[in-house]
């Protein structure tokens, strides 16, 4: 059986914290606050794999009220998330992911990203798409306030299971 999952995360833009997006620091004057690396292309990945087995999100399997995740890198949160995955008889089969941003362009990092997290899922990277898109200075993204990403993944299952 095959189960599809989407995800979304947004963070907001600060000073003092590196740019982490799909695991791979990117030159900006400006990185994502949050309790871990906030990088939210790795985190709408994780949401996403979660939300194709119904297995909830990311705040209830690393709460950001826990200090073990402070700063912590988002690829480690990911492989916790497949190796949930895999207890529950699944296997991602592949990623669709966008990071929305007006500044940095990413088109550079891209393949670097989309290899980091093959890499952490065990795919080939063929099966990890990573695209970037300017929100055209709309709103909070276009004024830079912030940086978004949404993704959907696939899982197989090898029996089905009740939802």
């Amino acid at each position: 059986m095959i189960r599809a999952g989407l995800g979304f995360d947004l963070h907001p833009l600060v000073s003092g914290r590196p740019l982490v997006l799909g695991g791979v620091t990117v030159p900006a004057e400006r990185g994502l606050g949050g309790h871990s690396d906030a990088d939210v292309l790795t985190h709408a990945v994780c949401e996403a794999a979660l939300g194709a087995l119904a297995l909830g999100d990311l705040g209830q399997l690393f709460p950001d009220t826990d200090p073990r995740y402070a700063g912590v890198s988002s690829l480690v949160l990911l492989e916790g998330v497949r190796t949930v995955i895999a207890g529950k008889g699944g296997h991602l089969v592949n990623v669709d992911a966008t990071v929305i941003c007006q500044s940095p362009r990413l088109a550079p990092y891209l393949p670097e990203m989309a290899q980091r997290l093959a890499a952490t899922l065990r795919l080939h990277p063929e099966r990890i798409s990573v695209k970037a898109k300017s929100p055209e200075h709309l709103g909070l993204l276009g004024r830079e306030e912030g940086i978004a990403a949404m993704a959907v993944v696939t899982v197989e299952i090898a029996t089905a299971r009740e939802a």
